[in-house]
Formats: structure tokens, C-alpha cells, sequence
């Protein structure tokens, strides 16, 4: 599937980093070092502009590198891109660490995923089918 995009980051378009890959990294477009302290939240622009087609969504994901290494992770995780937004991508940082995280122009901040998704008619009922589950809230699986 080819998906318009308008790269204004500077930098090479986002793309697999290995076959198996269902993300793309998204690197920050940073005149400089920006310093996150603690619970502080900031939105890294990428210079990416895209076009999907409908009834697809990009999704903003945290990379598992800096949530384990920094602390640093999506807040709104994971965002939503829809197919009729044009405007830049942003990603929304917070650094959950208890120290100051710095964020490096060109770093990799994130993973953008592409995928199918299919809009619902609602039907109103008064009695929905009964399940195992039922409406056992959460943890109503079990633990194991």
C-alpha cells in the first residue's frame, strides 16, 4: 500500500527496520536539546505529513528502548493519526523517570504503525448475549 507523505524533517522518511517490523521509528526535528524533568510533557514535531487512505489509522507508539532506558514514553499512548488529518505529526513525550531526560535532535522517539480499521453501526438493544465472562470487571479473568 503507498501512503502520501510530505517530509519536511530533514532527514530520511521513516521505514522498517527489519522484515518482521510493524513500526517505523519517528525521529524528532529539534533545533537543539530539549530537557524533560520529572512528569514533564512535551510535543517533539517530526516534519511528517501524511495521507492515508480511508479506513486506515497511524498510531503513535512509545519505543520500548526509551521507556526502559529514560523513562520516556507516549501520553497519549497510542496516539491516533486519522485519515483525513494533514497536519504535522507531533509526539506527546512525558518523562515518567525521576530525573531530567534530555531528547537529542534526530533521536528516534517513537514507532508510527499503520493500520486497517473498520467504522461501526450502531444497533440500540435492550439485552445483550450472556458470555463466560459476563461483566466481570477487571482482573475478572484471574491472575494466572
Amino acid at each position: 500500500m503507498k501512503v502520501k507523505i510530505i517530509n519536511n524533517s530533514g532527514m530520511e522518511l521513516p521505514s522498517y527496520a527489519t522484515p518482521g517490523a510493524a513500526g517505523m521509528d519517528l525521529r524528532a526535528v529539534l533545533e537543539s536539546t530539549i530537557s524533560l524533568g520529572p512528569l514533564d510533557r512535551f510535543i517533539v514535531k517530526t516534519g511528517l505529513f501524511l495521507q492515508l487512505p480511508a479506513g486506515y489509522e497511524a498510531q503513535v507508539r512509545p519505543r520500548s528502548g526509551l521507556a526502559a532506558n529514560k523513562g520516556l514514553t507516549v501520553l497519549n499512548s497510542p496516539g491516533t493519526i486519522d485519515a483525513d488529518y494533514r497536519g504535522e505529526i507531533g509526539v506527546i513525550l512525558v518523562n515518567l523517570s525521576n530525573q531530567s531526560v534530555q531528547i537529542e535532535p534526530h533521536e528516534r522517539i517513537a514507532q508510527l504503525v499503520v493500520a486497517k480499521h473498520e467504522q461501526v453501526t450502531w444497533e440500540a438493544v435492550n439485552i445483550l448475549s450472556d458470555s463466560e465472562r459476563s461483566s466481570g470487571g477487571f482482573g475478572s479473568t484471574g491472575s494466572k
